[in-house]
């Protein structure tokens, strides 16, 4: 997603209501399991986009590093643009430019050895969706945090009209035609708890999210 017009309606669109609940979520997992993370530990942001959920998780984990990752050039420079004009300044955020579906985890050793790895609307993106259950065992840590939220495919055409009349009518054509091929392109809960199981994290709890989304969630 590098179109010049595609970054800016999605740089400009409220996805605030979203973001903020990714962080509660986030913050439940983590108080419940009664884990302390250790100090300067590192949070990772895969599919930044304009790095909305990165400066909230910046600011609630403020002595952690943040590091946004994300692989469109256009994404990565609204988000350094951003992060250089919000005041007060965020000190502990970084963006790199990564493409999960192509880059070497290798060749970006900074970002591995994660406490805490989360993810919005990602998953329906990849090609290859075990890139991100794979890429998962060589970026975390032992009992490292994993929140990765995306849409969730509906059962046929009509449900897919309907969602796109209740949420997106009145948004940007370029959001209104994400929206749907997004719907389309993502995955059901079941299929995702296949993708886990294939890929030897089965613990992880999978669970469907009002009419539109699925969670996935755990410890590693």
């Amino acid at each position: 997603m590098n179109a010049p017009h595609q970054v800016v309606a999605y740089a400009e669109a409220d996805f605030s209501s979203g973001d903020h609940s990714v962080i509660e979520r986030l913050s439940e997992l983590i108080d419940h399991s009664r884990t302390v993370l250790p100090a300067a530990h590192l949070i990772l942001d895969l599919g930044c986009g304009p790095g909305n959920i990165s400066e909230r998780l910046a600011a609630r984990w403020p002595l952690s590093a943040v590091i946004g990752l994300d692989g469109a050039p256009s994404m990565i420079a609204i988000a350094n643009q951003r992060l250089s004009c919000l005041s007060p300044a965020i000190h502990n955020l970084t963006y790199l430019l990564f493409d999960l579906s192509h880059s070497c985890l290798d060749d970006i050793p900074q970002i591995k050895g994660a406490s805490v790895i989360v993810s919005n609307s990602l998953l329906h993106h990849l090609h290859n969706p075990q890139r991100l259950w794979a890429s998962m065992k060589q970026l975390a840590v032992p009992n490292a945090f994993m929140l990765h939220r995306d849409l969730r495919r509906p059962s046929n055409e009509q449900e897919v009209d309907a969602l796109c009349d209740r949420y997106v009518s009145n948004s940007p054509s370029v959001l209104q035609r994400d929206f749907r091929a997004s719907l389309i392109a993502a995955f059901t809960v079941d299929e995702v708890r296949e993708q886990l199981d294939e890929a030897g994290m089965g613990q992880f709890t999978v669970m469907e999210l009002d009419d539109r989304y699925l969670e996935v969630s755990g410890q590693w």
